[in-house]
């Protein structure tokens, strides 16, 4: 799996996507899934303000992963929280990663993360993929906080 920035816009995504697959197939191997990020997680509504984007932040989500699509892209990195919506709008085989996912022990913890659910809420929404950091790394036992947000 390679990521890139949709916000690149879409020809670097599309140039993304041509790199992959021709490098592969010279390599005689299948391509990797190549994902875009639309919105950090860390980022909220006043957030995404700051930085010039004056839409909502869930529309802003959505016109990323849009974007994505149409370059060819496999799928995209999003928050829980607009998996959803993605997945409405982008189709069941667009792959959605997911990052602050928040469990066991960690699910009051939010860390920097403004956007984050549980893994069962994660995956009822559609998510594809989830991406479990801090919680883990920083546990004092990561094998016990892993096991704990798994049976979140």
């Amino acid at each position: 799996m390679v990521n890139v920035h949709a916000g690149g816009g879409i020809a670097m995504m599309r140039a993304a996507h041509e790199a992959a697959h021709e490098t592969a197939a010279r390599r005689g191997t299948a391509p990797p899934l190549v994902i875009a990020v639309t919105v950090l997680t860390s980022m909220n509504e006043a957030a995404l303000r700051e930085t010039g984007i004056v839409i909502e932040l869930q529309d802003q989500v959505l016109r990323l992963a849009e974007l994505a699509k149409e370059a060819g892209l496999d799928g995209v990195v999003a928050s829980p929280r607009e998996t959803h919506a993605i997945r409405a709008r982008c189709g069941t085989r667009f792959t959605i990663v997911t990052p602050g996912i928040r469990g066991g022990t960690a699910a009051a913890t939010k860390d920097d993360q403004e956007r984050t659910m549980t893994p069962a809420e994660a995956i009822g929404a559609g998510a594809s993929y989830l991406v479990v950091g801090r919680p883990i790394i920083a546990a004092v036992d990561p094998r016990q906080a892993a096991e704990a947000i798994a049976n979140t």
